[in-house]
C-alpha cells in the first residue's frame, strides 16, 4: 500500500512539473534553446583541447637549437671573442696536422709550438678578421658579382700581405730570433708564401664575400683557412736560413 501510495505521489510532481514547464513556455523554444546553448558552450571547450593537443605544433626543445643555434648566438652577443676563440681552435688543429705530416713515428708533438700558433690566432688573427670584414662590408655593402671581385683584391692586395708579415715577424719573435733574423726569414719565405697565397686565396674571399653574411664571414674564412694554415705553420717554423744559423 505505502509503495502505491509513493508511485503515484511521484507521478503526480512529475506531472506537475511538466504542467508547469508547458505553461511557462508552450512552443518549447526555452527549452531547446537553453540545450542548443549548453550544446554550444561545450563546443569551443572541445575544440580548445583539440587545438592544444592535437593540432598545435610542440613547442622547440633545445636539441633543435643545437651547436649552430649556440655558436650564432655567440656570434651576436660575443663577436670578437667568439671569432677569436675559433682562430685559435682552427690553428691549433691545423699546426698538429702540419706536424703530423712531417713527424716521424718516434718523434712527440711540439706542443710550445702548437701553442704559439694557437696564441696567434686567438689575439692576431681573430679580432683581425673581425674588424677587416666590418670594415669592408661598410665600405662596399653589396655583395653583388663585382663588389665581390673588389673586396677579394682588396683582400690580397693589402690584408693578405700584412698578416703574411706579421705572422711570419711575430712567430721568430717569440721563438727568441732578432731582427736580422727576422728580416732574413721574410726574405726567404716571404715570396714563395705570397706567390701561393694568390693562387689559394682568391677564390675562397670571392665565395665568403658574395655568398655569405657578414657575421659568418670570419668563419668561413677561418675554415678555408684550414689548409692555407697547414702551409703557414710549416712556413713560419722552418729552421733559420744558413746565412744566419750559424
Amino acid at each position: 500500500m505505502s509503495r502505491a501510495l509513493f508511485r503515484k505521489a511521484t507521478n503526480d510532481v512529475a506531472r506537475l512539473i511538466r504542467r508547469n514547464t508547458v505553461a511557462e513556455d508552450p512552443s518549447g523554444k526555452t527549452r531547446l534553446a537553453s540545450l542548443n546553448l549548453r550544446r554550444l558552450q561545450s563546443r569551443p571547450q572541445f575544440l580548445g583541447r583539440g587545438k592544444q593537443t592535437g593540432l598545435s605544433p610542440p613547442p622547440p626543445s633545445s636539441s633543435s637549437v643545437g651547436f649552430v643555434g649556440w655558436y650564432l648566438g655567440m656570434l651576436k652577443s660575443r663577436p670578437v671573442f667568439t671569432k677569436s676563440v675559433t682562430s685559435s681552435l682552427i690553428y691549433i688543429a691545423a699546426d698538429l696536422s702540419s706536424q703530423t705530416i712531417g713527424k716521424k713515428s718516434s718523434d712527440s708533438y711540439d706542443l710550445v709550438r702548437t701553442a704559439r700558433m694557437g696564441g696567434y690566432g686567438l689575439c692576431v688573427l681573430g679580432p683581425t678578421l673581425h674588424c677587416w670584414f666590418n670594415f669592408m662590408s661598410k665600405l662596399l655593402p653589396k655583395q653583388d658579382f663585382i663588389t665581390s671581385l673588389k673586396k677579394m683584391a682588396m683582400g690580397n692586395i693589402i690584408y693578405g700581405p700584412i698578416m703574411m708579415v706579421t705572422f711570419f715577424s711575430l712567430n721568430a719573435l717569440l721563438q727568441g730570433e732578432g731582427r736580422s733574423d727576422i728580416v732574413a726569414r721574410l726574405k726567404r719565405d716571404f715570396l714563395p708564401a705570397m706567390r701561393n697565397c694568390v693562387m689559394y686565396w682568391p677564390i675562397c674571399d670571392f665565395i665568403t664575400f658574395k655568398f655569405f653574411p657578414v657575421h659568418l664571414q670570419p668563419l668561413v674564412s677561418n675554415a678555408f683557412s684550414y689548409l692555407w694554415t697547414i702551409y703557414m705553420t710549416y712556413m713560419g717554423n722552418r729552421k733559420k736560413p744558413d746565412a744566419i744559423s750559424s
